[in-house]
């Protein structure tokens, strides 16, 4: 799906609020890197994509180096062929995407590096609808993490994510009010599951697809 005219990206980036988070789909492939990326950042900075510099921090999450407008936070997230990137004004949004596919040994992965009770969550489930639930669960922890600029390596088991009549909620974080973050499923295929999180207050999630190449 191509973005409607009032989504053109040019026209959004110029319309970013301090209330919005906007959230595009582009197409990736692997060779790319992270050319789509500065793409997107590129139309927000109101620069040539080849102008955008970005520097890992300690994490690997990627971060614009200066002079660039210190105000604009954003995250990306692959897989496959598809890609999603947020993009806001003062604020650190995380975001991560997945394919719907079987794993096999979810709920044993939960219990190892999930809170406690995520595990005992997923084990009430019927099997069936087990793998459905693991991967809301890992995408919704994956974006907590990447919004707390911290990898996997922080320990899945420090908070805990809940999914409570069709909304994601954080229930716990160690060390931090968990009704200081939000957190949101993103509605995409039915055979891709993706998230987004931020520390803040609520925001307009504003949402487009870029036909590749755009």
């Amino acid at each position: 799906m191509i973005a409607p005219p009032e989504l053109v990206l040019a026209n959004v980036a110029e319309a970013l609020r301090d209330d919005e988070i906007h959230v595009w789909r582009v197409h990736y492939r692997q060779a790319l890197g992270r050319k789509p990326l500065c793409e997107v950042l590129a139309a927000y900075l109101d620069v040539a994509a080849e102008r955008v510099a970005l520097v890992d921090g300690e994490h690997g999450r990627p971060a614009l180096t200066a002079p660039h407008d210190p105000s604009l936070g954003f995250n990306w997230s692959h897989s496959g062929e598809h890609a999603l990137i947020a993009v806001g004004r003062n604020v650190a949004p995380g975001i991560d995407l997945e394919r719907a596919r079987p794993r096999q040994r979810s709920l044993e992965i939960a219990r190892r590096f999930f809170s406690a009770d995520e595990a005992a969550a997923l084990a009430r489930l019927p099997a069936a609808a087990r793998n459905a639930a693991f991967l809301e669960l890992w995408t919704a922890k994956e974006a907590v993490v990447k919004a707390l600029g911290r990898g996997i390596a922080f320990g899945l088991d420090r908070f805990s994510v809940a999914s409570d009549a069709g909304q994601l909620r954080l229930r716990y974080l160690q060390g931090d009010d968990v009704d200081a973050w939000q957190l949101r499923r993103l509605e995409l295929d039915p055979d891709l599951v993706a998230a987004v999180a931020w520390r803040g207050d609520a925001r307009r999630i504003r949402f487009g697809t870029l036909a590749s190449g755009e």
